[in-house]
């Protein structure tokens, strides 16, 4: 069989790669915090004789554009916006340390600070717990600052610091629950002063919604023609088997 059919289908596949990131993009463009994601490919040449004048398309990997979110003024107490570069640090799904700008934060019945999606805030010595209180603060440096219940409105405690830091952008790597993690082995990220925060303001997601539109349409056209492309390869096929029983 020509080898331009397995050309074609490997071209369909990554397309159809590249379009399911698109999607799950479109599908995130109003999530607090969400980093666009965007699939990259490369071309192999096929291996054989001849001239190369075919190439495969195989995956390159997929990365994350780190680039910040509108702020939108929300007035909650507990929603917060990172400024400038940095991220808030929080425990991920397998244990390990990771890292968010997604600051629409709410307390667990448990009483543990987490993000919207559930994943435990750190603070100075792991999760934060906050106690029952009648009012809760989120300081420009994280500090976390409570009016205990019963107490006068002037009666304020700290007690905990949102662990935020600001590691090397080209070391995070996105993980499946869409959180940004060092490479595995690697020691956490130190917290850093310099990284403060907005209380009542949302960072929005970093994603065009008119762009990815545009991508996924683009897409769909690759696919089909990488489809047309394979139809005919068969059908070639079959003509010069045909061809060869004749003669």
């Amino acid at each position: 069989m020509d080898r331009l059919i397995y050309v074609a289908m490997s071209g369909a596949r990554q397309t159809q790669r590249a379009q399911l990131v698109a999607t799950s993009n479109l599908a995130n463009a109003d999530t607090p915090g969400f980093r666009a994601d965007f699939a990259t490919l490369r071309a192999l040449p096929v291996v054989g004789p001849g001239n190369a004048t075919r190439v495969y398309a195989v995956a390159g990997g997929t990365g994350t554009d780190l680039e910040p979110g509108a702020m939108v003024a929300t007035g909650r107490e507990l929603d917060v916006a990172v400024v400038g570069r940095g991220y808030l640090a929080v425990q991920g799904p397998d244990g390990r340390e990771a890292y968010t700008r997604a600051g629409n934060l709410q307390i667990s019945a448990n009483g543990l600070l987490t993000t919207g999606e559930g994943w435990p805030v750190l603070g100075n010595a792991g999760p934060i717990a906050v106690p029952p209180a009648e009012k809760v603060e989120i300081g420009g440096d994280g500090t976390i600052s409570v009016r205990p219940l019963g107490e006068e409105a002037t009666t304020m405690a700290a007690i905990d610091r949102i662990k935020l830091v600001d590691p090397d952008p080209a070391a995070l790597e996105k993980n499946r629950a869409g959180l940004l993690q060092l490479p595995s082995g690697a020691p956490p990220a130190v917290a850093d002063a310099a990284v403060g925060l907005i209380a009542g303001e949302l960072e929005g997601s970093n994603v065009n919604a008119i762009a990815e539109m545009v991508a996924m349409i683009d897409y769909a056209r690759q696919f089909e023609m990488q489809v047309q492309v394979m139809t005919t390869a068969r059908a070639d096929g079959e003509k010069a088997a045909e061809l060869v029983r004749v003669g």
